[in-house]
C-alpha cells in the first residue's frame, strides 16, 4: 500500500511559479481547452511556455501559475485561492522563481535588484516552499548554481537575506503563525502590490489566518482586518508598535504597512545580577503588600481583544497633567513636552494639534490625555510553553511594547513577594508607550507620533504611581 501511495504521490507532484506580473499575462480563459505549446508565443504566453518546459524537463507532470490557474471571474474560487496560496506553495514539490529582469551571467547582487524582490506576494512564495530554484531571464540557473534546492545554497540564501532583511534560517525553515508579528510585518513593509488590498491578503498565509477577500474595500480596511486578527487571536501587542499615521479602521493600527519599516527601538535590558541587586535594595523600601497587589491585578488582566473595530486594551495608565507646545519650523507637525505623574517628562511630535494645558489651566474633563503602557504578561515571568517552540522567534527582534520573556536558563520564581519585587524592577525600566486622547463619548483614540515614545517611571519604589490599571476601549 505504501508503494502505491508513493507512486500516486510522485505522479501528482506539481511545480509552482513565483514571478512578477508584467504586461498582458494569460488568464484561464486564454488557455482553457488549448495546448499551451501551440499558443502564439507573445507576452506572458512565452513565459508560461518556458515555465512548463522547465517543469517537464525536471521530471514533473504538473505546473501551476497564478496567472492562468485561477478563475478570477469566480468569486468563490478567488476567495479560496487567495486563502490557500501559502499552503499550495508549501506543498509544491518545487517552486520556480523566475527573475525576468536578471540577464544571463549576472553577478551576485542581481537578485537584490530584481523587481521580483519588491512585490508583496513574493514574500510567501519564497518562505512557504521547501524547495526553490531561481532562474534568470533566459531560463538558466541564477549564478549557475546547480544546487538541487537553492534553499541549501549558502550564497543565494545570504544574498536573499541581505536583500530582504529576513534571516536565512527563517527562509529555510519558516513556519506560519502569529509569533513575532512585528518582525514579519517589517518584512513586508517596503513591498508593493498592484491591488492595494493585496498587501494584507498576501500576508494572511504567513500569519496562518483566513481573511475574507473583498477587492474594493481599500487598503486601510484590509490591513486593519489582518492586524485585528493578529492581535485578537494571539494577544501579541507588537503589532501596535509603529510610527506614522493612524488607520481609519482603528486608531491603534497604522494606515499603511510602511509604518512598520523602521525596526523597533532597542531598549536596554537588565542582567540577572542587576535584577537581583535591585530586588535586594527594594526589600526595605517597598511595601510588599502593595507590590503583591499590583502583581495580582496585572496577572488577572485579560488579553487584548477587538470587538466591532474597537480595541479593548489592558494597560497601565499615566494621565498627562501638562502639555506645553514647543516652537518648531515644520508647519505640518507640532511638538509638545508632556508631564505625567510618576514619569520623567518626555517630548513628542505629532500631526495632531493639542490644546496646551497645565494644573493651573486644566482641560475640559472629556479632553483627558493618557500615556499608556500596553500590558504584556511576559513581565510576570510565568512559564509559557509556547516559548519552548523553536521557530523564527529564535532570531527575532524585540519590540519595546513587548517585554522579553525570561531566558530559558532563568528560574521561574515561586515566592509571591519575590515575583512582585522582580516585577517592580522590570516596570521601572524604560518602556514603549503611546498617547490616547479621550473622546466626548468616553472612548479613546490614539495620538499618532512620528517616532517611538519611550517613557520611564521616576521612582520604582512608588508603587502607587503604577496602580492605575485599566482596560480601555479605543476607536
Amino acid at each position: 500500500m505504501k508503494r502505491v501511495e508513493e507512486v500516486v504521490m510522485t505522479y501528482f507532484q506539481y511545480v509552482m511559479l513565483s514571478h512578477r506580473w508584467e504586461g498582458k499575462e494569460p488568464l484561464l480563459q486564454d488557455i482553457q481547452g488549448k495546448i499551451v505549446y501551440e499558443l502564439d508565443p507573445v507576452g506572458g504566453i512565452t513565459k508560461l511556455q518556458s515555465f512548463c518546459k522547465t517543469a517537464h524537463n525536471l521530471g514533473y507532470r504538473w505546473a501551476w501559475s497564478d496567472t492562468c490557474c485561477i478563475d478570477k471571474s469566480n468569486n468563490v474560487e478567488l476567495q479560496e485561492s487567495v486563502n490557500s496560496m501559502f499552503i499550495w506553495y508549501h506543498h509544491s514539490a518545487l517552486t520556480v522563481v523566475y527573475l525576468s529582469d536578471v540577464p544571463p551571467s549576472s553577478k551576485p547582487g542581481a537578485l537584490a535588484n530584481s523587481g521580483w524582490n519588491t512585490r508583496g506576494w513574493t514574500v510567501q512564495e519564497f518562505l512557504a516552499p521547501n524547495v526553490i530554484i531561481f532562474y534568470q531571464k533566459d531560463w538558466t540557473l541564477y549564478l549557475d548554481d546547480r544546487t538541487p534546492n537553492h534553499k541549501d545554497s549558502v550564497a543565494i540564501m545570504q544574498e536573499l537575506e541581505d536583500a530582504t532583511g529576513i534571516d536565512r534560517r527563517a527562509v529555510v525553515a519558516f513556519r506560519p503563525g502569529m509569533r513575532d508579528a512585528r518582525e514579519k510585518l517589517q518584512w513586508a513593509s517596503t513591498r508593493i502590490t498592484t491591488l492595494q488590498e493585496d498587501i494584507a491578503y498576501s500576508l494572511s498565509g504567513i500569519f496562518g489566518v483566513r481573511l475574507r477577500v473583498d477587492y474594493g474595500e481599500k487598503k486601510q480596511n484590509a490591513l486593519g482586518r489582518l492586524l485585528q486578527e493578529i492581535v485578537a487571536q494571539s494577544g501579541d501587542i507588537t503589532a501596535l508598535d509603529w510610527v506614522g499615521k493612524s488607520s481609519e479602521f482603528n486608531s491603534c493600527l497604522p494606515a499603511d504597512i510602511a509604518s512598520y519599516e523602521a525596526p523597533p527601538c532597542t531598549l536596554p535590558s537588565l542582567s540577572e545580577d542587576e535584577i537581583q541587586s535591585s530586588v535586594s535594595s527594594l526589600r526595605s523600601v517597598v511595601a510588599l503588600e502593595s507590590a503583591s497587589k499590583l502583581y495580582q491585578t496585572l496577572d488577572y488582566l485579560s488579553a487584548p481583544r477587538f470587538a466591532h473595530r474597537r480595541l479593548h486594551l489592558p494597560c497601565i495608565v499615566f494621565p498627562v497633567t501638562e502639555a506645553r507646545r514647543r516652537p518648531g519650523r515644520d508647519q505640518d507637525t507640532y511638538t509638545y513636552e508632556l508631564t505625567s505623574d510618576g514619569l520623567h517628562d518626555l517630548q513628542i511630535t505629532t500631526e495632531d494639534r493639542l490644546i496646551p494645558f497645565s494644573p493651573a489651566r486644566p482641560p475640559p474633563a472629556w479632553q483627558t490625555i493618557l500615556l499608556i503602557r500596553p500590558w504584556s504578561h511576559h513581565l510576570l515571568e510565568l512559564h509559557d510553553p509556547a516559548d519552548d517552540m523553536q521557530s523564527v522567534e529564535d532570531w527575532s527582534m524585540t519590540s519595546p511594547l513587548h517585554d522579553s520573556p525570561p531566558a530559558q536558563n532563568e528560574p521561574v520564581y515561586s515566592d509571591p513577594h519575590l515575583r512582585a519585587l522582580r516585577l517592580i524592577v522590570r516596570l521601572g525600566q524604560p518602556f514603549g508607550g503611546f498617547l490616547l486622547a479621550r473622546q466626548r463619548n468616553g472612548e479613546f483614540k490614539r495620538i499618532a507620533s512620528d517616532h517611538d515614545i519611550i517613557a520611564q517611571v521616576k521612582d520604582m519604589t512608588s508603587v502607587d504611581n503604577m496602580m492605575d490599571i485599566r482596560i480601555l476601549e479605543i476607536l
